[in-house]
């Protein structure tokens, strides 16, 4: 199945073209997977593929004996390197595997001041993707750390082999046609969002028993979006595989209320658990957690647009990942079993005309930005979320944690 799901992230995932370049960005254990995509992308025309493997025992021993004054200065070639792949229009696929507690006990500052320097120093690279220009997408592919954590009481070949059937499932390689698979996907999301983008939500609030009770303002010319979504040059892609959100930008502005987690959140190889997040006015003004305080305080305080909110994002409690009864510890597949929201930035395709938008008009219609986007999850199995609409209507999107209509 390892060929159908390199077919799958080249055609589907990123959607290569061509005579276009293919960056992928993965672990040096999963080069069995980059070597596979490698193939497909040659097979389908790409002008070249250009992989960089990390290495993450020796990412966690720099930042043991780097200072921090280190991690604040990019090096020239990795800057020039990634403004040029968005000037190439590359696409770039990201094979996450990372342990999701590799950087257990590193400085947080250290990570997120490396986080906060790449971005502002790459920024061409970032805007590309962020605004829709070009095409990216987010993988999955075990590590012997991150299927132990997953299945504890397995032995390591087990426990990787456990994990690969669980994505495997998740991402539809194991049926017939995967692609053809994702097509029908695809269509699954699209009268839900016809009818939210129809309904012209004034605002969305979220209750649950864990003590959520939040108010989210919507944007005028908000858009949902499901699935995948379209680039500024009109090719549909897939950012995420799994993926199972509806998802929007709200207002930053206009976010009240206090929202719990539902689900540890792996942040670059720490984890954050049992936390809370207050906002008022759309700005964060209180947060706690039970583990992981300091990392989490680190996300919020990227910089002033971490403070907001970039995405809400629609997953029902009975989706087929969370029907697998596996905590993945990563973001990637546990949001895609859970109600989300995200800190930072927002996203240009979720307002009208907002692919042909720049950040700062972006910004003056009510969508974030920032040098971050961190997804948390928020879904539990009596979630409600009851929308306001212009008329003054009440509609029901949330029914006992899932969709209502």
């Amino acid at each position: 199945m390892l060929e159908k799901y390199a077919e799958l992230l080249v055609k589907q995932g990123v959607n290569l073209q061509p005579g276009q370049e293919l960056v992928i960005d993965s672990s040096i254990e999963c080069f069995e997977l980059v070597r596979a995509v490698a193939k497909v992308a040659y097979e389908v025309g790409a002008k070249d593929v250009i992989v960089n493997y990390t290495d993450e025992k020796i990412s966690r021993l720099r930042y043991e004996n780097c200072d921090i004054e280190h991690f604040a200065t990019i090096p020239q070639y990795i800057i020039e390197l990634k403004n040029q792949y968005a000037l190439k229009h590359a696409a770039v696929l990201s094979i996450t595997s990372s342990d999701p507690e590799a950087m257990k006990g590193i400085d947080p500052l250290k990570i997120q001041t490396y986080r906060k320097a790449l971005k502002t120093a790459c920024s061409t690279f970032y805007d590309h993707l962020d605004l829709g220009i070009d095409r990216w997408c987010i993988a999955g592919a075990p590590s012997v750390a991150w299927a132990n954590k997953v299945f504890p009481d397995m032995s390591d070949k087990e426990a990787v082999n456990a994990l690969w059937q669980a994505i495997y499932k998740v991402t539809r390689c194991n049926q017939d046609n995967p692609i053809e698979a994702w097509n029908e996907h695809r269509l699954s999301f699209e009268k839900r969002v016809q009818i939210l983008n129809e309904k012209k939500i004034k605002s969305l609030h979220y209750t649950n028993q864990l003590g959520t009770d939040l108010t989210i303002g919507m944007n005028k010319g908000y858009l949902f979006a499901g699935g995948g979504s379209y680039t500024t040059d009109g090719i549909y892609s897939f950012p995420n595989i799994p993926t199972e959100e509806i998802f929007t930008s709200p207002n930053k502005n206009q976010v009240d209320g206090i929202v719990y987690s539902s689900m540890p959140l792996n942040f670059n190889g720490n984890i954050i658990d049992e936390f809370s997040i207050t906002f008022k006015e759309g700005r964060i003004v209180d947060y706690s957690a039970k583990e992981g305080y300091d990392v989490l305080k680190s996300i919020i305080e990227t910089d002033e647009g971490s403070h907001y909110l970039g995405e809400v994002a629609l997953v029902p409690y009975a989706s087929p990942i969370r029907e697998l009864g596996i905590l993945f510890y990563n973001t990637l597949f546990d949001e895609n079993a859970s109600c989300h929201l995200a800190i930072g930035r927002g996203f240009s395709e979720c307002i009208e005309n907002g692919l042909e938008m720049n950040k700062e008009q972006l910004f003056e219609k009510g969508i974030n930005d920032s040098l971050t986007h961190v997804d948390f999850m928020i879904g539990t199995k009596d979630l409600s979320i009851v929308a306001t609409l212009e008329n003054g209507e009440e509609f029901i999107i949330f029914k006992d944690g899932n969709f209502a209509f």
